[in-house]
């Protein structure tokens, strides 16, 4: 069985960007996972030793969202993905989408997204 347990809009203050200003003042992005995973018997038990932390997951995604500076969006969520299958053995797939709100283009944009979706097979 497949499930799936979703972080939606983890908000943080980060430095990513390809613009000088970007890299120095930062701004507000949001993330969002999609874990899938097999948490009956967790459900079945009401445990949440036979399950995901969520609680874990968010703090692991803010501390790599944090911990360095990225040029791309991309590639921050290429890193939360790749990260969250090697650490946590449960998780089958994953999507991550990362948004980096009122990104500097010229005009009025809400925000600009990305998403990986990645298997424990990829890696």
């Amino acid at each position: 069985m497949e499930n799936i347990i979703r972080i939606k809009r983890a908000t943080f203050y980060g430095y990513h960007g390809v613009m000088s200003e970007e890299q120095s003042v930062g701004g507000k992005f949001e993330a969002d996972a999609d874990i899938y995973t097999d948490f009956t018997s967790a459900a079945k038990k009401d445990s949440l030793h036979e399950t995901i932390d969520y609680h874990k997951v968010y703090k692991f995604m803010y501390r790599l969202a944090l911990e360095e500076k990225h040029y791309l969006i991309e590639t921050l969520a290429f890193k939360i993905a790749d990260e969250l299958l090697i650490n946590f053995s449960s998780i089958q797939k994953v999507a991550i989408r990362i948004r980096k709100n009122n990104p500097p283009l010229g005009g009025v944009v809400d925000c600009v997204e990305v998403e990986v979706i990645k298997e424990r097979k990829d890696l």
